[in-house]
């Protein structure tokens, strides 16, 4: 079994057709309470992406997430063929574990053509170089000294490597007056081979991991205790252009409100060169602990 953690996830996102129209994928039993969402979003789509012809990109998904999935327990992800289409084809897609649905996503795929004009807003703000920055683990080392366990052991099969574009803060005086924003270079730790369908499905993963960080910035540190129990309610991505998960991606991250219980958060993802490859929107439910 490998012990890369880029391959583990190409492996992660490798399902098993069980029938024409059905996938089963892993889910990897860790210490986490309940599946990581990026996960079942990102097998969701391998699985929608199997009953096309591949010859479509996907260019957006919405889903939801119905129900918390249980880490080691296998998920059956059920493919409806909504449209064929000339120009677009959809899918909907069902994930079933122990016999109840626990999230569902519709994808639509478009045929590439070529548009009459095209234009793109420049990112917000200037940012450092990827490699200028430390990693986030580096970052929690330097401020603790070494890693607890259970963070050390989450950091080796870690398959992204993370850097946030601020300093992470740590006390409650360091996010006093701090806006609802947050920024973060990500790649996967290793190669991903050259299937633009694996880096699509790659990226779907690594954006539900840190979109919501921003809802949580003006409250409380990133690192440390929790005041808040925290849990994806929808999922949605718009995909402009292609991409490598395995280079430099730039996700800007915000929340224009939280209220409710509720916070949105909303991402836009751009590479070296500022070109915007995919946009993203979130919510979440949060809930005092």
């Amino acid at each position: 079994m490998t012990t890369n953690p880029a391959e583990r996830l190409v492996d992660l996102l490798d399902l098993e057709q069980i029938e024409v129209n059905i996938f089963r994928g892993r889910s990897p039993h860790e210490s986490l309470q309940r599946v990581f969402g990026g996960q079942v979003a990102g097998q969701a789509l391998v699985a929608a992406g199997r009953t096309t012809d591949g010859e479509r990109p996907v260019h957006s998904l919405h889903a939801y997430f119905l129900r918390p999935g249980r880490p080691g327990v296998p998920i059956v992800y059920q493919v409806e063929r909504v449209r064929d289409g000339r120009s677009f084809t959809t899918r909907r897609v069902t994930a079933v574990q122990q016999g109840r649905t626990i999230f569902n996503l519709t994808a639509s795929f478009h045929k590439p053509e070529q548009g009459s004009f095209e234009h793109q807003l420049p990112p917000a703000r200037e940012v450092p170089d990827p490699e200028s920055l430390p990693t986030v683990t580096d970052e929690i080392r330097e401020h603790l000294g070494a890693l607890p366990e259970q963070l050390e052991r989450m950091a080796r099969r870690q398959p992204f490597d993370i850097r946030y574009v601020d300093r992470l803060r740590w006390t409650p005086a360091e996010i006093k007056d701090a806006e609802p924003r947050s920024a973060v270079w990500m790649r996967a730790v290793g190669p991903l081979g050259d299937d633009p369908w694996v880096h699509t499905c790659a990226l779907t993963y690594a954006s539900d991991m840190t979109l919501l960080d921003a809802v949580r910035i003006p409250v409380e540190p990133l690192w440390g205790p929790r005041g808040f129990d925290m849990a994806s309610l929808d999922h949605a991505m718009w995909f402009h252009r292609p991409f490598r998960a395995d280079e430099w991606f730039l996700y800007d991250q915000e929340s224009p409100i939280a209220t409710g219980g509720r916070g949105l958060a909303r991402g836009r993802i751009y590479d070296l060169q500022g070109r915007l490859l995919v946009s993203v929107v979130q919510e979440g439910l949060f809930r005092a602990l």
